[in-house]
C-alpha cells in the first residue's frame, strides 16, 4: 500500500455509486443464486435451520474477530497509543467492513492505515503492520496446503473429484514453491532478467512488480519478529482460520447433511482462491459458485445452496452489518474534526 494512498483521507471515505452498485449485487448474490440452485426447498431448510446452532456460528464468527482484534494488538505492541481490546475490535471491524464493501477488498488495507493515522501511528509503519498481518496468514495457509498436499498423495482420503482436487492441491502447491523461490531472488532478477516481464504491458507490470516485492516484504518482516511475538501470532491466525473456515462445517450439519470437517475446509480454501478473479465485493458469486459445486457430491441441490447461503450470511453478510456502524463512526469522527 503506497503511502501516497494515505495523504488525503477524504479520497477513502468518498463512496462512489459504482461501488454502491456493486456491493447491493453483492449482498443479493447469495439469495439469487440460492433460489436458482436450490428452489423453494433449500428456503424451507434454511427456515427449519436450528436456532442453537445459527447462535454458536454467530459466537463462533465474533470470536473471530476477537482474535484478529488480539492480533493487531499483539503487532502494534502499544505504539499506537492505549489501545484496549474494544479498541481494537473496532478498528478490525471497521476495516474488515471496508474490504468486504469494495472490489477486491481495496478499501480494507486503505480504511485500517486512515484509522491507525489518527492514533498517531505513522502511514510507513502502518503499512509494515499490514503487510505482517497478511505474512502471517500466508504463513498459515502454506503449512496447510502442505499437509493436505501430503494427505491427498501419502494418504488415504477418499475425497469427492480425488483426482481434480489432488491436481488441484498440486498446482497451488507447485505455485507456491515457485512463487517462494522467485520472491527468494526476487531483486536479483528484477535487475538481471527484466525481459520475462516484457511481455506484459507496463501499467499491468508495475502492479505485479509492487505486488510482488510486498508480498517478500511481509514474509521477510512476518519472519523477523521475536520468535515469541511470533508464535503467538501465528497460533491466534491459526485459532481465526480453523474456527472461520469451520463454519460452513456446521451450515452443513444444520440443513441435515453430512461431510468431512477437512473437506468443507478445503472446498473454502479452493472456491475462495478462485474468488479473487471475482470483480465484485467478496468475491460474491464465484465463492458461492464454488463452495456449492464442491458440495453437490456429497448431498441435495437443496440442501447445498441452503448451506452455502447460511454460510455466506455469517462469515461475509455479518461483517458488513457489524462494521458498517463502526465505519460511519469513525468517518463521521474524522470529518467533524476537518
Amino acid at each position: 500500500m503506497p503511502v501516497s494512498s494515505v495523504a488525503k483521507p477524504q479520497r477513502l471515505l468518498r463512496f462512489r455509486p459504482l461501488h454502491g452498485v456493486l456491493l447491493l449485487v453483492a449482498l443479493v448474490a447469495p439469495l439469487v443464486l440460492t433460489s436458482l440452485a436450490g428452489g423453494s426447498q433449500a428456503f424451507e431448510h434454511v427456515a427449519r435451520f436450528p436456532i442453537g446452532l445459527l447462535l454458536l456460528m454467530i459466537a463462533m464468527a465474533v470470536l473471530c474477530w476477537n482474535l484478529n482484534a488480539a492480533r493487531l494488538r499483539l503487532m502494534l505492541n502499544g505504539r499506537a497509543g492505549t489501545l484496549g481490546q474494544r479498541g481494537a475490535l473496532g478498528i478490525e471491524l471497521a476495516a474488515k467492513c471496508a474490504l468486504c464493501a469494495t472490489p477486491g477488498g481495496s478499501g480494507g488495507p486503505a480504511t485500517l492505515l486512515l484509522l491507525l493515522a489518527q492514533r498517531g501511528f505513522s502511514p510507513s509503519k502502518g503499512t509494515a503492520v499490514f503487510l505482517i498481518d497478511q505474512g502471517c496468514d500466508l504463513l498459515f495457509f502454506l503449512l496447510m496446503l502442505s499437509g493436505l498436499v501430503a494427505m491427498s498423495v501419502v494418504g488415504d482420503a477418499q475425497w469427492p473429484h480425488q483426482g481434480l482436487v489432488q491436481l488441484s492441491l498440486l498446482g497451488l502447491a507447485l505455485l507456491a514453491v515457485g512463487v517462494s523461490l522467485m520472491m527468494g531472488y526476487l531483486p536479483k532478477l528484477l535487475r538481471t532478467r527484466r525481459q520475462w516481464l516484457a511481455w506484459i504491458r507496463p501499467s499491468r507490470r508495475r502492479w505485479l512488480v509492487r505486488r510482488l516485492l510486498r508480498c517478500r516484504y511481509a514474509l521477510r518482516m512476518t519472519l523477523a519478529l521475536p520468535k515469541a511475538t511470533l508464535a503467538a501470532m501465528l497460533v491466534l491466525t491459526a485459532l481465526h482460520w480453523l474456527l472461520r473456515y469451520s463454519l460452513l462445517y456446521l451450515a452443513v450439519i444444520g440443513v441435515g447433511g453430512h461431510t468431512d470437517w477437512l473437506w468443507t475446509f478445503l472446498t473454502q480454501m479452493l472456491a475462495m482462491a478462485a474468488s479473487q478473479f471475482s470483480f465484485l465485493p467478496g468475491g460474491a458469486g464465484a465463492a458461492e459458485v464454488g463452495v456449492g459445486s464442491l458440495l453437490l457430491p456429497l448431498m441435495g441441490r437443496e440442501q447445498a445452496a441452503a448451506a452455502v447461503l447460511v454460510w455466506r450470511l455469517i462469515s461475509y453478510h455479518l461483517y458488513l452489518a457489524a462494521g458498517a456502524p463502526l465505519l460511519l463512526l469513525y468517518s463521521a469522527r474524522m470529518l467533524r474534526q476537518r
